[in-house]
């Protein structure tokens, strides 16, 4: 069984390392990180499946930390931990996307109990969409596992990387494909030279799709890029 990879951001030493401690006990690999910017610098280079961040820490509080991991990653669940209850915190952390909000002191127990309800709430979200291995994309037919996009007689057998990326853009139909997600993901790495190779992907793909006029891939300045069909349906 794979084991899940938490990131811990925590500036109070002693109660991150105890915290870390218990979920490691309760089987969760745990990385610790006393900032927010060693926390976003641990969240680039792992593959997380829930983040755990305190609000109140130095160099980069965690609202700023989770808007940051959200460009990354907008699927991965964030749950705050903060000493104080005040209202206007908690909206501020909803709104940027947060799965829950604890407030210090807090019953461990219940911390693992919140874990493994958004986790399986995640796991069932996935699953759901690993179900679906057939999209059809206006006029295309885009099968997934055999990376066959096929339009009338025409069949376009697509690189694993080509397939990886129209499969990412099928799952953001209508919305913005962060730029980010898409290079750590596909890429693993966001920098000047896989953004450019991102580019000339995007660019095979637009050609791939030109036969049908209500198929576009619109770039979205300094975001990321958007699948959209026109008038059409897609499955």
């Amino acid at each position: 069984m794979e084991t899940t990879h938490i990131l811990l951001a925590e500036d109070d030493p002693n109660f991150g390392v105890v915290l870390r401690d218990y979920l490691e006990l309760h089987d969760y690999e745990v990385t610790l990180a006393k900032d927010g910017c060693k926390g976003i610098t641990a969240f680039r280079k792992g593959q997380f499946a829930l983040c755990i961040l305190d609000v109140m820490m130095p160099e980069k509080d965690g609202f700023t930390l989770a808007r940051e991991i959200k460009k990354l990653n907008p699927q991965v669940p964030v749950i705050f931990l903060t000493a104080k209850a005040m209202k206007e915190d908690m909206l501020e952390g909803f709104k940027i996307g947060a799965d829950d909000y604890i407030t210090k002191p807090f019953d461990s127990e219940v911390l693992l109990y919140k874990i493994k309800a958004i986790l399986n709430r995640k796991n069932g979200a996935i699953n759901q969409k690993e179900e679906q291995d057939k999209y059809k994309i206006g006029l295309y037919t885009f099968e997934v596992k055999l990376r066959m996009l096929q339009h009338q007689s025409h069949e376009q057998r697509l690189s694993p990387k080509e397939a990886e990326l129209l499969g990412m853009l099928c799952r953001h139909l209508n919305d913005v494909l962060p730029r980010e997600q898409a290079l750590q993901q596909i890429w693993h790495e966001d920098s000047y030279f896989t953004a450019r190779s991102m580019d000339v992907y995007i660019a095979k793909l637009r050609k791939y799709l030109k036969e049908d006029p209500s198929v576009e891939i619109i770039n979205i300045h300094s975001q990321g890029y958007r699948l959209c069909v026109h008038n059409g349906v897609m499955l």
